[in-house]
Order: C-alpha cells, then structure tokens, then sequence
C-alpha cells in the first residue's frame, strides 16, 4: 500500500509485519494508549490536519519524536502524528458517549465546573456509580458523567441517520470529528461508530467501502452514501441529504436535488458515486 495515511512508516520505523512492503530503520511492535482530550492527527508535527481523533481512541504508538508521537489510530488504521500530551496509558473502554456533547465534572454535581468536554462516540472507562452520575477515568484522577449521557460499549445506537442529524448546526471544520467543529467524512464516520459499524476516515476510501454501486436514477434509501470529488452526505430518506458543508459552513439537511445543482456549479463538479452500505459487513 502506498497511501501514505495507512502506511505506517515513516523511513525511520515501520509497524513489524511490513518488511516486505517498506524500507526502515527499525521494524517495531508499538505501544498501545489511549487518547486522554481530542486531538488532530497529522503528516508530520507540525503539517496540517488530516483527521481528528476522539478521546478514549487507542493509538498504536510507533515513534516519540520530540513532543510527538508517530502511530497508527487503531479505529480506522489513519497513520501520522499526534501530540504526547494527548496520549495516556491504555485503558479498555467501557462505555461511549450517547449524547451529542457532554462533559466531565469533578464532583457528581451540576454547581461544580466542567473540567474535560466529551464528543458522541467518545469512549470511556467507568470506575463506579453515584446516583445518577457515572465516574470515569481520566488523566490524573477522575470525573463524573451523567448516567444518561453513556451507554456499555456493546450497546449501540441503532440509527446511523438520527447520529448524523444530532450535529445539524455543528460548524464546519476541516478534519473535525465532533460537535464543536465536523467536516463531511467526519460526520459520516463518527455517525457510522455511532450506529456500531465500521467506517474510514476519509470520503475517497469511505467511496470503496462494502456496498451496492446505485445508478443515478435510484431512489436514495436512509443510510445511503452519496459522494462527489472530496464530499460526501449521508442520505436521509424523503429526496434528502445531511453533510457538513463549506457552503454553509454547518451541517444541514437539505434536498438532494438543490444540493447536486449547487454543488455541481462548483469545481467539486458532478456526484462521482453512490453507495448503499453493506450493513452486516461493516458492524463492529
């Protein structure tokens, strides 16, 4: 594979298992940890965002590079950089986040301040239960989470379109992976490991996943994918769509039709494909 974003080598180290495909210094097993905030991976310390990972995702460390680490994202195999603050000692997840957006307070206590912000589909380790607030592990310590907000890690969604609806109105940023900020592959993604099934990170690779090839005039099912050069939404049955969009800089649902004639008006051009998943392929 010569992708570099799932290649896993850097010329200095490889993942063990690739001699035969790449050329490095060392070949090496990695150490397994676990994101403790959300951070950005990307090409190179100090290059440009290529996808944003989530806390409690495990991230197979390569190489320290400075205040870096060089590894594999254990989700959906992206390869780069993150820093090393973001990182802590694995620890198996539990639970995952339900909700939209919540957070983690110090005391089991609505009064007292939040001190870490947790997206949907962020996951967790649960320590013990207060009331109605569960209390999970953190760097340093420890924080509570209401109860309603988390679900056990092998009870999830059933609804991949109603995940995507919870970030309409979420802004638009490139390679953002939650509420505060969510690009097109990116919602796809995070509404897929919400309804408990695989998904790439990136919409050319989200393009090649499992799935029946649509012709272009096929009725869109909720849950289909269609895609354009660099975009992709996620259809939501009714000749709609939801995507986080540069056009409105959020993400909207609109109709399919008004969204292929704007877009088609751009240098993204014409849709490129679409795609009904294979569902029982891609569950976790």
């Amino acid at each position: 594979m010569s992708d570099r974003r799932f290649l896993a080598s850097n010329g200095r180290v490889a993942l063990a298992g690739l001699e035969a495909d790449v050329t490095a210094q060392r070949y090496v097993q990695g150490e397994t940890m676990s994101l403790a905030e959300c951070a950005f991976l990307r090409p190179k310390p100090d290059g440009a965002r290529d996808r944003q990972l989530l806390f409690g995702d495990t991230f197979l460390v390569l190489e320290t590079v400075g205040d870096h680490v060089f590894g594999v994202s254990s989700k959906d195999g992206y390869v780069g950089y993150l820093p090393r603050a973001a990182l802590n000692s694995y620890r198996e997840a539990t639970h995952w986040v339900s909700a939209l957006l919540t957070h983690a307070w110090p005391s089991p206590s609505i009064k007292s301040e939040p001190i870490l912000f947790l997206p949907m589909t962020a996951q967790v380790h649960v320590l013990g239960r207060d009331g109605d607030w569960l209390e999970i592990e953190i760097a340093g310590g420890s924080g509570f989470v209401p109860k309603s907000h988390l679900n056990p890690i092998e009870d999830w969604a059933e609804s991949v379109v109603a995940a995507a609806r919870a970030f309409l109105g979420s802004p638009y940023v490139w390679a953002g992976n939650e509420p505060s900020g969510i690009d097109c592959s990116g919602l796809v993604q995070v509404a897929f490991h919400a309804g408990g099934f695989l998904c790439p990170p990136d919409c050319d690779v989200q393009e090649g996943m499992p799935g029946q090839q649509l012709g272009p005039d096929e009725v869109l099912a909720a849950g289909d994918l269609v895609f354009w050069k660099g975009h992709t939404a996620l259809a939501t049955g009714s000749g709609t769509i939801v995507h986080a969009n540069a056009h409105h800089m959020a993400v909207v649902e609109e109709l399919v039709s008004e969204a292929v004639a704007r877009i088609l008006a751009t240098e993204t051009g014409p849709v490129t494909s679409r795609l009904r998943p294979d569902w029982t392929l891609l569950r976790r």
